[in-house]
């Protein structure tokens, strides 16, 4: 399945919102990698910075390699990335040994240490890799055809375990109102880094 049949298929939704030229992006979003398109949205929201999505249904899990994600497959996609110049994809991932570390991969090395140290101050709880060799190989959004690389000025990869997105056993008993407070601070050092960022 490439990008395109996805698209096509019942229930997947795509959503594009065009504010400045910073952009967040959640490409696995719905069922697959969970929160992650809530996440990517609201901190496009707040920051005034543009958003692109894709939600998957519950019962769909086909996980797109992310440099298949192309602009010559979608027009919504080609606007998005034809209007911004730097972006985070916000995904999910699980892996022991990981479970408490947020991974900040792609090739806008400046973005990644830029958003590191927000992610220090927001989630201390939290052990932030934006070392690109302390990252595992196929976690570290370097393809020259992954969306996170493709525009003028490259972004950040940001790898989410599921505590941080408010899906893991730790928060079986959370009622809200709102998100879990792990998953606010996220979005709180998101919206930072895009408000503060020196462009």
């Amino acid at each position: 399945m490439n990008l395109s049949e996805l698209l096509e298929y019942d229930n997947v939704t795509e959503e594009s919102i065009l504010r400045s030229t910073f952009g967040f992006m959640a490409f696995h979003g719905g069922a697959l990698e969970e929160m992650t398109d809530t996440i990517a949205s609201r901190a496009a929201e707040r920051a005034g910075a543009s958003y692109y999505g894709i939600q998957l249904p519950d019962n769909l899990e086909w996980h797109l390699p992310s440099h298949t994600v192309t602009a010559d497959q979608s027009p919504v996609l080609a606007s998005f990335l034809s209007h911004v110049n730097i972006v985070i994809t916000v995904h999910g991932f699980g892996r022991a040994g990981f479970f408490t570390s947020l991974l900040l991969g792609g090739r806008n090395r400046r973005l990644a240490t830029h958003l590191g140290g927000l992610l220090r101050t927001h989630l201390p709880a939290y052990t932030i890799l934006d070392d690109i060799d302390d990252i595992p190989n196929n976690l570290r959004g370097m393809h020259q055809d992954n969306p996170v690389n493709v525009v003028e000025h490259a972004g950040v990869q940001l790898e989410l375990p599921p505590r941080v997105r408010g899906s893991s056993p730790l928060w079986w008993d959370w009622e809200g109102p709102g998100l879990t407070p792990h998953t606010e601070s996220l979005i709180d050092a998101l919206v930072d880094c895009a408000t503060t960022w020196p462009g």
